[in-house]
């Protein structure tokens, strides 16, 4: 059986030779190379392709995300593992929405890195509990009493800016456009294109249809 070919992508040096030795007697999985920054490691993934790919978030130029994004569009069968000091709950979503098979914390003195990157290989996904459950504490809660709008809340804040979120609110407030523009400090024409922009972006045709969208998915 041939060996998992890794490759590790950490701007510490130390780690990155900490790895080199760890992995030395290890005849299933052998580091073919390490790099200091994650765009020496795709470009290099152009000749060589690695089956697994250890990956820390935070680097220079390139950060972990940009990077897994990147070559699993690329290299799909190529696995990702974010290794890191960084236990947060936004960052583990982001690495799982980027493509990651793994999260896995450098301080975690429990973590057999070597087991997980060989379940990886084999289809499995890895993270342990408390990460996990960091995880889906960052998750949106859900519209359960509308099964076909879970997550409006959700789709709404993305498509408004801040300035119109702040607006909404004015309008669920019962502002009419003088007050808004009293409000946000602005001309009465730029208060009522915000509005404008509202009911485009909400599908409603009138300030009340608006603030009653706003309201039933929970806005404020």
């Amino acid at each position: 059986m041939k060996p998992i070919k890794l490759y590790v992508v950490d701007d510490y040096l130390l780690t990155r030779i900490a790895h080199r030795r760890d992995f030395a007697q290890d005849k299933e999985i052998k580091i073919l190379e390490d790099f200091g920054n994650a765009q020496d490691c795709i470009k290099r993934m152009e000749k060589a392709p690695a089956d697994v790919v250890l990956m820390e978030i935070e680097l220079p130029k390139m950060n972990g995300l940009e990077a897994t994004k990147i070559i699993k569009e690329k290299y799909p069968q190529t696995k990702v593992i974010i290794y890191t000091s960084y236990k947060n709950g936004d960052k583990i979503l982001a690495s799982l929405a980027c493509g990651a098979c793994g999260y896995v914390l450098k301080n975690n003195l429990s973590t057999n890195l070597k087991n997980i990157i060989k379940m990886v290989t084999r289809g499995e996904f890895c993270m342990d509990l408390d990460i996990a459950k960091l995880a889906f504490s960052s998750m949106p809660l859900p519209n359960i009493n509308d099964l076909e709008n879970l997550y409006e809340t959700k789709k709404i804040q993305n498509n408004l800016t801040a300035r119109e979120l702040e607006v909404l609110k004015l309008l669920i407030d019962g502002k009419t456009n003088s007050q808004i523009a009293q409000e946000i400090i602005v001309s009465i024409n730029t208060a009522k294109a915000h509005v404008g922009n509202i009911l485009t972006k909400l599908s409603v045709t009138d300030r009340v249809q608006a603030a009653v969208k706003a309201v039933r998915a929970n806005m404020f």
